[in-house]
């Protein structure tokens, strides 16, 4: 008999053995004792090591996308909007360091999984962010000369990269304080008036 709950404590247990001993040193039976369950009811709802690591990241970038619209949809103004996409990016990061690392560090050592299996959630977040880019567009707060593809993928880059940067340096400062500094960069570059 499965039981729902057991595939999130499965994926809740990989995520903290995952960030401790990093993905290729760890084994399925060491998640199952994180977990406190039998190795062999990991494979009644995951066949390998590799898709609980691909279930893990889509799970997460689904909550994480849904958390993001959920977090501007009641705002009007589109630089207000990149304000707090920066700001709850990392703040999430900062508040997950497990989840931090096996996202920034121990999913990165696998270029395969980047070009097929996270393709569609990354793209979910690059549309939200070209959203709101596009809507300062219209609401001529932002530049209408603006290449809005690669300012996406700029905005992300550049957060991603002091996420990064936050966990390699084993989370030395506060994430947080980044959040405005970088905001205001990005802003200035994109934006028609000060910000």
């Amino acid at each position: 008999m499965r039981d729902p709950d057991k595939p999130q404590q499965i994926i809740d247990a990989a995520i903290r053995v995952f960030a401790r001993n990093g993905y290729y040193n760890s084994r399925v039976s060491d998640i199952a004792r994180e977990a406190g369950i039998a190795s062999g009811t990991i494979y009644l709802y995951f066949k390998t090591k590799d898709e609980i690591l691909v279930t893990l990241f889509r799970e997460k970038m689904a909550e994480w996308v849904a958390l993001v619209r959920k977090a501007i949809a009641d705002d009007r103004d589109p630089v207000t909007k990149i304000r707090k996409i920066v700001a709850l990016h990392f703040k999430v990061i900062e508040e997950h360091p497990d989840l931090a690392e096996v996202v920034q560090v121990e999913l990165r050592q696998g270029q395969k999984f980047f070009r097929g299996a996270s393709a569609h959630e990354v793209s979910a977040y690059f549309d939200v962010i070209q959203g709101v880019l596009e809507e300062g567009v219209a609401a001529g707060r932002i530049r209408r000369d603006l290449p809005v593809k690669i300012a996406t993928k700029m905005l992300f880059g550049a957060m991603d990269q002091l996420a990064t940067s936050w966990v390699l340096g084993k989370r030395a400062y506060r994430l947080t304080d980044a959040a405005d500094p970088v905001a205001t960069i990005f802003l200035k570059g994109v934006c028609t008036d000060g910000v």
